[in-house]
């Protein structure tokens, strides 16, 4: 189904004439430098495709015949290809490395001359092609040296040929690239015959389907979806591809619409934590990049991007309307993450852009909390998930829960258990309930509860709720009233008992909870002010009417319910200091 759902997304995009993905044969690869040559193979210059600074230049993209999978032998792509294989130019070796074998970069180069030469008609009479073996039967490399890009160049980037004059590289002009899609399709029609898993055709069979590129923390090279490598993983004798045998021409499609929707920079990709995910639909829609608007970063010169995508869902789906979608277009996700050589399929949904727009919505409510007119109102996924990691790093969110809690809000389901203990832990750990680690305390707990009893109303509210009897809820917002007593008490004190009891106070109560009421009347006794006095005596009152004995533990939810109360409480009083201010 993945297969073929990446294969009809290939199909559309060649009918598509803004945005066509590469035909058969051919990738859309960075090339770093073009040689530039007149028509008799004399260079002209070498042009540094390269735009941006430092360590962040980026090359520019071009259409050039389709890599081959290089292993510890030599081979070599058509008309681009490293330094070593285009121009027999030795890398720059590191400290501690060994010096580049000289007598196999000569081998290398040979094997790209003779690749060249090996072109049949009309390839082989076609000018680009002819000025550039008259280059390289007289390449020298004193020629070189004396360029500005010759250190460049030993750091081995790729490299290809433009013909004086002309717009395009020379793999890219008419008579070539004719003839190397034909080679591409003889050499499909020759592979062993059988039937296409995707296609449903008798085809030949891909022995070794093209590199995934793109996906965060897989091998820089690419890996692979599919592939067979070991005898445990082999049946009935058959070799790498024929265990699942897809077509050399199917095989192409979906990995290029792969690689399309992994590139850099595209519109259709979230990456959250380990987990690289792709939106793609039957037919155009916004959905498509939508889903990325809103659950990613705000760039930098849009930062109301975010805000404006998620405003204006919410009224489509009020309204019951999409502007510009189908509610019944069929809509993809796609998640992947790395795997030694492979890549693994962390979740696969199939679901409509009607029935995805309100699963975003509903999240979007769950989490839903009181905040601090600084705070967003609508927290990016990647922040929510920083916030339950050691130093706020995405290094340090725990494996699997980015992926885990993506799935959950894609489908509607509850979100996992690791992210309400991940998010309560850090509250402990931290001493600190913040706005992200609150969100997601409340839309577990209350996506667990609908799920136990779908008839229970919304446990916990937005905002603070003097009606909720729960004792973790209770015990949170009586820690925050005893805390904002001593700092009436003690304006500008460094610490407070949230510094030294808050990781006791919301597991173990009845340790601690009884020292703190004593010692708030010592702070209460230091008020000034006796009106204030009295309103929080009643306060007290109120809260510790309705708790009773102080329990020896909490469990989980009950420490989820505790950091709930206590932000409830403290966003309670801000707020009554806002307005009387």
């Amino acid at each position: 189904m993945i297969l073929q759902a990446l294969y009809d997304y290939y199909q559309r995009k060649q009918h598509d004439p803004e945005d066509a993905l590469p035909p058969f044969g051919f990738e859309c690869k960075e090339i770093p430098f073009i040689i530039e040559i007149d028509a008799s193979g004399n260079l002209i210059q070498i042009e540094d495709t390269r735009s941006g600074e430092g360590r962040k230049k980026q090359a520019q993209a071009f259409l050039v015949p389709q890599a081959v999978k290089k292993t510890s032998g030599i081979a070599t792509n058509m008309l681009w290809d490293n330094a070593e294989y285009v121009l027999a130019i030795p890398r720059k070796a590191k400290k501690g490395q060994k010096k580049p074998d000289t007598s196999r970069i000569l081998q290398q180069h040979d094997a790209f001359v003779e690749r060249i030469r090996a072109l049949p008609e009309p390839a082989a009479s076609d000018p680009g092609v002819v000025a550039v073996l008259a280059y390289l039967e007289k390449l020298s490399c004193r020629e070189l040296i004396c360029l500005p890009v010759w250190s460049e160049l030993r750091a081995n980037p790729n490299v290809s040929f433009r013909l004086s004059g002309d717009s395009e590289l020379v793999c890219q002009r008419p008579d070539v690239k004719d003839t190397i899609e034909t080679l591409a399709e003889s050499a499909a029609d020759s592979s062993d015959k059988g039937i296409c898993l995707i296609s449903g055709e008798e085809r030949g069979i891909s022995r070794l389907h093209p590199a995934i590129k793109g996906v965060w923390g897989a091998q820089s090279s690419g890996a692979n979806i599919i592939s067979f490598n070991l005898d445990a993983f082999r049946s009935w004798g058959k070799e790498q591809g024929n265990n699942a045998p897809v077509g050399e021409r199917p095989a192409f499609d979906y990995t290029t619409a792969l690689n399309h929707l992994l590139r850099k920079g595209s519109p259709q990709r979230l990456q959250v934590g380990d987990s690289s995910t792709v939106f793609w639909a039957d037919r155009p829609t916004e959905m498509e990049t939508t889903v990325v608007d809103i659950f990613g970063e705000p760039p930098k010169d849009d930062p109301d991007r975010q805000v404006n995508k998620i405003e204006s869902l919410f009224k489509s789906v009020n309204h019951g309307r999409y502007p510009k979608d189908d509610a019944n277009t069929r809509f993809y996700i796609l998640g992947l993450a790395p795997n030694a050589a492979r890549i693994a399929v962390r979740f696969w949904q199939v679901t409509t852009v009607g029935e995805l727009a309100e699963h975003i919505i509903q999240h979007f409510e769950d989490i839903r909390i009181t905040h601090g007119s600084k705070q967003p109102e609508y927290l990016p996924l990647f922040r929510m998930l920083a916030s339950t990691a050691v130093l706020g790093k995405a290094d340090n969110i725990p494996s699997n829960l980015a992926g885990d809690t993506l799935r959950a809000i894609l489908e509607a389901r509850p979100y996992p258990r690791t992210l309400l203990a991940t998010a309560v832990q850090r509250c402990r750990a931290e001493r600190e309930v913040t706005h992200p680690r609150a969100a997601l305390i409340k839309g577990c707990l209350n996506r667990a509860a609908l799920y136990s009893n779908p008839d229970n109303m919304e446990e916990l509210k937005v905002s603070l709720d003097p009606d909720n009897t729960s004792i973790g809820y209770r015990l949170g917002r009586l820690f925050a009233v005893l805390e904002k007593i001593q700092e009436e008490a003690s304006p500008g004190i460094n610490a407070t008992i949230r510094d030294r009891y808050y990781g006791s106070a919301s597991s173990t109560p009845v340790a601690v909870f009884s020292t703190l009421i004593k010692l708030s009347k010592h702070h209460l006794s230091k008020l000034e002010n006796r009106g204030r006095e009295i309103n929080f005596e009643r306060l007290l009152g109120e809260i510790i009417d309705g708790i009773g004995d102080f329990p020896a533990h909490l469990s989980l939810d009950d420490q989820g319910r505790f950091a709930i109360g206590y932000y409830h409480q403290r966003q309670h009083f801000f707020k009554k200091n806002e307005t009387t201010e």
